[in-house]
């Protein structure tokens, strides 16, 4: 496949200078930004089958952990937000599972592609270090879920291949906390997790690709309900060359670290 066809260009024409500068503002000003029809339909078709190709390898993982995905912080109650339990679960599988010829790899390696991503983000991007984490391809199927929690990283990039037919929505409320001001927004993350504080959604279809600053910004994937499970890409970028995902974040979600 022509990587002129690979993505909707005429749509998102990402060599553009406007189209990125508008697609920027739209991030820096609601700290998400949902493409829609990214990919081609011919492009959604393979990634589709081949993901439910490479299933069988895929790791599940079973995680309790708090919204800061931090250890427990014994100067808070047990029952404080800081140390609020929450549960997440999927399937994943790591970069070096992903097929050779995989269209995903394709992507992204593509220059224009990462040059749109760096301008968009106003950050340099670089792959990751190690093996397993720069493609991931998760999966949620019937009653799995990504609990509430802020993310370390400051920005994420993440496709849609299938989305479910029922539940699996990603609902988010932005600046909730300023991590750089020191300010964990401990009122507003518990009004928000125990539901007194309504949260967005951000509604996104096959082959969408969505970029969101989430170290500020609370979220999570609800629990699929349907059958058909809710299977989404992250294609991981650091801001600096070298870095590995440590061996216990490796462990945890990939079941190894080599």
């Amino acid at each position: 496949m022509k990587l002129e066809t690979l993505v909707n260009l005429k749509q998102h024409p990402i060599q553009d200078s406007g189209y990125t500068q508008k697609c920027k503002a739209l991030l820096d000003s609601t700290g998400a930004l949902v493409l829609e029809n990214f990919l081609s339909s011919e492009t959604i078709e393979i990634l589709q089958n081949e993901a439910q190709e490479v299933r069988p390898l895929a790791f599940f993982c079973h995680q309790n952990h708090n919204a800061y995905l931090l250890d427990s912080d014994a100067t808070f109650p047990v029952e404080h937000i800081r140390n609020y339990e929450l549960v997440s679960d999927k399937g994943c599988i790591p970069h070096d599972q992903v097929p050779d010829d995989s269209l995903l790899r394709v992507l992204y390696e593509w220059p224009n592609f990462r040059k749109f991503l760096k301008q968009v983000l106003g950050e340099s991007i670089f792959p990751y270090a190690d093996a397993l984490s720069s493609i991931n391809i998760n999966y949620y199927e019937q009653g799995q879920q990504l609990g509430w929690h802020y993310d370390n990283a400051s920005f994420a990039v993440t496709l849609m291949i299938e989305a479910p037919e029922e539940g699996g929505e990603f609902e988010y409320l932005e600046k909730v906390r300023n991590k750089e001001a020191g300010e964990q927004g401990y009122a507003d993350t518990e009004a928000v997790i125990k539901g007194s504080l309504q949260p967005k959604t951000l509604a996104m279809g096959d082959g969408a690709l969505v970029l969101f600053r989430g170290r500020n910004s609370l979220h999570r994937v609800a629990p699929v309900i349907s059958d058909r499970a809710r299977i989404l890409v992250t294609l991981n970028f650091n801001t600096e060359p070298g870095v590995m995902l440590s061996e216990l974040v490796r462990m945890t979600f990939f079941g190894r670290i080599v």
